[in-house]
């Protein structure tokens, strides 16, 4: 006797394991998926008492997050989604990867806690003895930027030469640094700004707190608390698998119609007038109905009020009156100018270092398509995913990207109407071309360049049309 615990690397897995089983008409089994996108309600079920024998079908955060009770048997794959940063392509990955001997072990440790248990593992000894000790620290495998603005801000010196227990690859420091100029938090000589200061004071991922700056000088401060506090949590939007079109619709009524940031903002403003309405348990009633998680609504207010004193301490402006959807999406666009991307298919989207990207297929932005997006998110499972999108103007991008992009000149010539000479400029982002062939005058670049085309064209093929 005794429940079953089988770890599957992810939630599709999960899903076609239940289906398998179902098939196999193991009806005295209860079955219950486990996996950190599920509702708390789902979640919860696993701590609840019956006389049916239970199979959890779990990703590793029943490995040590939590430990589900009554398992004697434990069925494990051997594989788990890690994630990791890629610095080619600067987006975070969850490829499916073989997991440790340490973390084989604490998954054998999570049967027989309280009696004798068994654990079957679905690969050989040999393929065990040739995995790794123990699992990657994560300081090898994320983004390095914030723990280089904390140690800049700290003082605490070259982090080249800090004594790290293990040290991170000069590639991924190197990385961590271009994330801080994008955002303006270090200068070419990488020493920390006074923006790089103010940055380092928001309990938020970097480039969440770069959009509060922007918005705070660009009359959207309200909006984007909202919005930067709710990217800040696990989404409250719950997506039970069996009321997935129930659920689907209900989230629908937050939509906008350009930006799903603004549905964040949407969504905030109904709950907040509920919250003011309703007594506690209407509220978690409402939230059940719309499928929305009580808790991790809570949660978003914890951060919207503590990143609000923060913005007060550095005297950043509150707007009253809602803001205008340029100003919004200019300041996000601050923190995501390495997401930006343009349409070059009929589902295709090109951004910057050349990526081909997709939308998530749970956009609002899915079926509108935009010619230009923004995006908060980029992550690679089967395909490269822009999550949380919104459809920007790329007339936007210049002169927020004023320090990134590059610019080339080509095709100098004399332009008779104008009695100058002029070239065609184009100017891109990490590769993506945001202006092509905008006419301007050559003189400013090229000086003698000019002059000679000006004496050759003007005066001496006489061009120049004049008194």
């Amino acid at each position: 006797t005794g429940d079953v615990l089988i770890f599957l690397p992810g939630e599709r897995e999960i899903r076609e394991t239940t289906g398998a089983i179902k098939r196999h008409r193991l009806a005295s089994y209860e079955l219950l998926p486990l996996y950190s996108r599920l509702s708390i309600a789902e979640q919860n079920r696993i701590f609840a008492t019956n006389n049916e024998r239970r199979i959890v079908l779990a990703t590793n955060v029943a490995e040590t997050s939590l430990t589900v009770p009554g398992i004697r048997y434990v069925i494990d794959t051997g594989l788990a989604r890690i994630s990791r940063y890629s610095l080619r392509s600067k987006v975070q990955q969850l490829p499916v990867e073989r997991i440790s001997q340490a973390s084989a072990n604490q998954r054998s440790g999570r049967c027989g806690r309280t009696s004798e248990g068994v654990c079957f593992r679905l690969y050989g000894e040999d393929d065990f003895a040739k995995r790794p000790l123990y699992t990657e620290p994560e300081i090898m495998r994320t983004n390095l930027a914030t723990v280089i603005l904390q140690m800049l801000n700290l003082k605490l010196g070259d982090i080249q030469k800090f004594p790290f227990v293990q040290r991170p690859d000069q590639k991924q420091i190197n990385d961590g640094y271009a994330l801080l100029f994008e955002l303006g938090a270090v200068d070419k000589n990488r020493h920390i700004t006074k923006l790089g200061k103010q940055i380092g004071r928001f309990p938020v991922d970097l480039r969440f707190s770069r959009m509060l700056l922007a918005a705070g000088h660009t009359g959207c401060l309200s909006e984007m608390l909202i919005i930067a506090s709710g990217l800040s949590v696990q989404d409250p939007r719950e997506r039970p698998f069996e009321q997935q079109e129930a659920s689907d619709e209900k989230h629908r009524r937050y939509w906008d119609e350009r930006s799903d940031f603004l549905s964040l903002v949407n969504l905030w403003n109904t709950f907040e007038e509920q919250r003011q309405a309703l007594s506690g348990r209407q509220l978690r009633i409402y939230c059940r109905e719309n499928f929305l998680s009580y808790i991790r609504m809570r949660e978003w207010r914890e951060i919207h009020r503590q990143l609000l004193l923060i913005s007060r301490e550095l005297r950043l402006k509150v707007n009253k009156e809602a803001a205008a959807y340029a100003p919004i999406h200019r300041a996000v666009m601050t923190g995501f100018l390495g997401n930006i991307a343009q349409k070059t298919g009929e589902n295709r989207y090109t951004g910057a270092r050349n990526r081909s990207q997709f939308i998530f297929p749970g956009s609002s932005q899915f079926g509108r398509k935009p010619k230009w997006m923004v995006s908060a998110e980029l992550t690679e499972t089967t395909r490269l995913y822009a999550r949380t999108v919104a459809d920007i103007e790329s007339r936007w991008i210049e002169p927020l990207a004023g320090h990134l992009v590059r610019r080339s000149y080509h095709d100098p010539q004399f332009d008779a109407v104008k009695g100058q000479v002029v070239a065609r400029e184009e100017v891109s982002l990490y590769g993506l071309v945001i202006v092509n062939n905008r006419i301007i005058d050559f003189s400013g670049i090229d000086q003698r360049s000019a002059r000679e085309i000006f004496l050759q064209k003007g005066l001496v093929e006489g061009m120049l049309k004049t008194r």
